[in-house]
């Protein structure tokens, strides 16, 4: 049996959350939004797939977007859903050298909320 593969598959669409998350990664600081913007394009092209160090596996479906740039760190939790969509769940500013455990219960809660 032979794969038949699309040539240039359509691309992924990239949704927010809320109006919250999308206003939280609106306002980074230019060089980790500049950062973020890029690995957003990459996964609307390629999808959720880009893995590490731009994509990291949270596990039940939970995946981080890893920007940085001079000003710092940030992360953002998303999920695939179905239909070749990606939601951002889930945004902050990393501090410490481990997540905090409520940024993940959230962004766990919403990832419920989105595929329950």
């Amino acid at each position: 049996m032979m794969l038949i593969m699309e040539a240039n598959p359509p691309p992924w669409e990239i949704e927010y959350y809320n109006r919250r998350v999308q206003a939280w990664a609106d306002a980074l600081p230019s060089g980790i939004q500049a950062d973020l913007l890029h690995l957003l394009r990459r996964m609307r092209q390629y999808g959720p797939v880009l893995g590490m160090p731009y994509i990291r596996p949270m596990g039940g479906g939970l995946c981080e977007v890893r920007a940085k740039g001079a000003e710092g760190i940030a992360r953002a939790f998303f999920c695939a859903v179905v239909g070749r969509r990606i939601v951002i769940l889930h945004g902050f500013i990393k501090k410490t050298e481990q997540t905090p455990r409520h940024e993940l219960e959230l962004a766990r809660k919403r990832l419920k909320e989105v595929r329950p």
